[in-house]
């Protein structure tokens, strides 16, 4: 059977590292979550619901001074193996769905291929914003890690123990770096090859 992955999986994950609030998660879906999986405030405090009406998280009130309650919500028995079910699920490989390749290849049937310059430009700009995005908070949450170190894993000195979490964590960013890397080069491959085009060709 082939795991599909869904919005609980990623919230499971989060509250097991952490458990916190609603808006917390939130705040963790647009810091770090958003690596590989994004949502909404709205998406996320709906499928919260769902998940405790299912029995996956545990509530409870957490008092804070000059201001309301809040509720904290946590993994429960049920939701932990959940995940562990999911876990263990295979998942089919991503394919890739790509507008943009689609569009640079129609641009042979166009009168002036390079007109499509100005949109594979905002792409690269877009791409370029994610991996400072990204650098920024490798910089942040792994502050001790040697990008350029191939001795051990996300910087840790050899021969010391790893800390499963943060070491999974620090390798799905590197991965999110990687993926930027690899597209704005490839985007400035394709504005080198729609340049060959231009009127002055």
């Amino acid at each position: 059977m082939i795991g599909v992955m869904a919005l609980e999986h990623a919230i499971l994950v989060s509250l097991l590292e952490k458990p916190g609030s609603g808006y917390e998660l939130a705040r963790r879906f647009e810091r770090s979550i958003g690596y590989f999986w994004t949502a909404t405030h709205q998406q996320i405090y709906r499928v919260l619901k769902r998940m405790e009406n299912d029995g996956w998280i545990d509530v409870r009130d957490v008092p804070q001074q000059g201001r309301p309650d809040k509720k904290e919500y946590s993994v429960a028995d049920l939701g932990r193996a959940a995940l562990t079910s999911w876990l263990h699920d295979p998942i089919e490989p991503e394919s890739v769905r790509h507008d943009l390749a689609v569009k640079i290849r129609g641009a042979a049937f166009d009168d002036d291929p390079a007109a499509l310059t100005r949109e594979v430009e905002r792409h690269r700009r877009a791409h370029r914003d994610r991996l400072a995005h990204y650098l920024a908070g490798q910089a942040r949450d792994f502050p001790d890690s040697d990008s350029h170190s191939d001795s051990a894993p996300g910087g840790a000195a050899p021969g010391a123990p790893l800390d499963a979490e943060r070491e999974l964590q620090h390798v799905v960013l590197r991965g999110g770096i990687a993926y930027e890397r690899m597209m704005i080069d490839w985007l400035e491959d394709v504005l080198a090859t729609l340049a060959r085009f231009g009127p002055d060709r």
